[in-house]
């Protein structure tokens, strides 16, 4: 009895560690529903380009240009488009933020449409940026900062660093109208980023403990109401509470993650594999080609022919069969895996055939 007395508070400390551990704010696993970004885009042209803009069959930056220059008087008929190579005509991007007021500036995106070379060294005219619903919603311009450069040689030969037909200008658009998207009065609805029960019951609890009874409710394992203060103040102050609270996350089913482009394989800690055997072997065939001629005889009157002479090897790894046992952690199907000498390619094929054989217990995603 005495060392159970012992024992209990060191189990009751890593218990309370391991809550700790698993704990996150309440804001960084729910999205406020209203409370979101934006995308902006527009068409505009990049001037000030030392000969490396769009070439004269980029028929939309002329007329663009032309467009621009009937704005401030200057009358051209089609027939004559201005034929520049200091212009470019881009797309322009930008992120408007939740709750962001007319004046602010935000950063743009600006990317080539044309055959230009590079926008090192332009200027974005004055572009309307605009939203979904096509009003305008920023104006962009300034100087472009652009990370990459291409050198070309007279022979032909060139030389590129990065993009250079990308850039951004920090801060470039001014917003000039505002979009309300928190809705300020009524009810406060939450959405989990990963949707669990488990974790909607306690951000549930956590809240109706703080603020009282009835204050929030589930309505699925994804959704969550929350009866917020319709007052601007209260509402803030209610906010920023609800920033401080911690909440428990429900345990995830872990995943085996596959990027085929890269052969990159992410596995999470929790993974486990049963009883399986597994044998990995690879098969080499190498093909020779040898080329020679065939010398008639001195005095024979034989002609010199051409002979080409193939070999065929076929080479097969020894497989040995590995057999992991119930359970298997991760760490050791790494080290299993890397005494097989498999490649992230090959490690992509051992875990599928193990899925599929119904031995992975784990999700497996391929992006």
């Amino acid at each position: 009895m005495r060392l159970f007395c012992l024992i209990l508070p060191v189990i009751l400390v890593l218990l309370s560690q391991q809550t700790q551990a698993a704990t996150r704010p309440l804001l960084d696993i729910v999205d406020i529903q209203g409370v979101r970004d934006n995308q902006l885009v527009g068409y505009g042209l990049v001037v000030g380009l030392p000969g490396s803009g769009d070439k004269a069959q980029i028929k939309f930056a002329a007329q663009s240009l032309n467009n621009m220059l009937k704005q401030f008087g200057v009358q051209l008929d089609e027939a004559s488009l201005p034929k520049s190579k200091n212009v470019a005509a881009v797309a322009v991007q930008a992120t408007l933020p939740p709750m962001a007021s007319p004046g602010q500036a935000i950063d743009v995106t600006i990317m080539s449409l044309g055959d230009a070379k590079s926008l090192h060294g332009g200027s974005l005219m004055l572009t309307p940026l605009r939203g979904v619903d096509g009003k305008v919603y920023a104006l962009a311009q300034g100087n472009l900062v652009v990370g990459g450069i291409k050198a070309e040689g007279l022979n032909g030969s060139s030389v590129t660093v990065n993009v250079p037909t990308a850039g951004i200008i920090p801060g470039g658009a001014i917003i000039e109208r505002s979009i309300e998207n928190l809705q300020q009065d009524g009810d406060l609805v939450l959405n989990l980023k990963k949707p669990n029960y488990k974790t909607a019951r306690n951000v549930v609890t956590a809240v109706n403990e703080m603020f009282g009874p009835k204050v929030a409710r589930a309505e699925n394992w994804s959704k969550l109401v929350i009866s917020a203060p319709r007052d601007a103040d209260n509402r803030t102050t209610f906010m920023a509470m609800l920033q401080d609270l911690t909440v428990e996350e429900g345990s995830q089913r872990p995943r085996v993650v596959f990027n085929s482009r890269t052969g990159t394989v992410v596995i999470s800690d929790e993974v486990r594999v049963k009883r399986a055997a597994v044998s990995h072997g690879s098969l080499t065939i190498t093909i020779s080609e040898q080329e020679g001629a065939s010398q008639p005889l001195p005095f024979s009157q034989g002609e010199t022919l051409p002979l080409q002479n193939s070999s065929v090897d076929v080479t097969q790894q020894n497989a040995n069969m590995m057999v992991w046992p119930e359970g298997t952690s991760l760490d050791t199907i790494v080290q299993a895996v890397n005494s097989l000498g498999a490649t992230p390619t090959e490690l992509m094929s051992i875990l599928l055939a193990l899925d599929k054989a119904g031995a992975l217990d784990a999700d497996v995603v391929v992006i």
